[in-house]
């Protein structure tokens, strides 16, 4: 038996969304991922560093995932809890987590590490990311493309085209050169996402704040229900997220 509107918005707005960890979508909503595989190409790198910082862990999920870590590790999150969910992930293998601020500046020296890493960090701060790199060290990350999910925020907040220059890879390069890096790759997908229920695009919508920045379920309920009634009526709700893969490296 299909559960009601009030069913899944209920189960969906006490879902707890600390971490990173997406597991509470699976059979609601899929995701495709990049052809690339991040994680690997990321505990290569790792592997081979010295002195490594994943910039914004989140709950570390994806950093933890790495077989060996360099000598040196740090990691930084902002937000409170993911920071406290990283700390006792990441602790026990020798990680130091560092509770950061939304300021611009990094809390760490000049040329302190020879690889910075990054999982959709928002923003990128690219001058900070080159000043705590060493000469000939690396950036490398996958990021957030341009208008990702757009079909899911453009549902709630009218058309953003504004959104499609934003994260351009053309973009991310322009910044990275500015700050005195070199591109050695970059790359964007964009990747098929279906949403199962509106539960699931109001769980999603939750962890993922940025997507519809001002979003809460009585703001948005008379939309949400909408929503409800055209995926029970003609199916998944369909969107796509966009991600590009950057290599960028401090010349020596």
């Amino acid at each position: 038996m299909s559960r009601t509107f009030d069913e899944l918005v209920a189960e969906a707005a006490a879902a707890p969304v600390d971490g990173w960890d997406f597991s509470w979508l699976d059979g609601r909503a899929t995701e495709e991922r990049p052809s690339w595989g991040y994680q690997r190409l990321m505990s290569q790198r790792l592997a081979e560093a010295s002195a490594a910082c994943d910039i914004d862990t989140g709950g570390g999920e994806v950093l933890a995932e790495a077989p060996t870590f360099p000598p040196t590790m740090a990691a930084t999150e902002s937000w409170p809890p993911n920071a406290a969910l990283a700390t006792k992930l990441l602790h026990p293998r020798g990680v130091v987590v560092v509770a950061t601020t939304d300021e611009a500046r990094l809390p760490f020296a000049d040329a302190a590490f020879d690889l910075v890493t990054s999982r959709h960090a928002v923003p990128v701060r690219w001058g900070e990311i080159a000043r705590v790199l060493r000469p000939g060290g690396t950036y490398f990350a996958q990021q957030i493309g341009p208008a990702t999910m757009c079909e899911l925020y453009e549902y709630f907040m009218g058309p953003q085209p504004q959104k499609w220059d934003e994260f351009h890879p053309d973009v991310q390069r322009a910044q990275a050169q500015a700050a005195g890096l070199d591109i050695v790759d970059i790359r964007m997908e964009r990747l098929r996402a279906e949403f199962f229920d509106v539960g699931a695009v109001i769980y999603f919508l939750r962890k993922v704040i940025w997507t519809v920045p001002d979003f809460t379920v009585e703001r948005y309920r008379e939309r949400l229900h909408e929503l409800h009634e055209q995926i029970t009526r003609d199916g998944p709700f369909v969107a796509h997220a966009t991600r590009v893969l950057v290599e960028a490296r401090k010349p020596a």
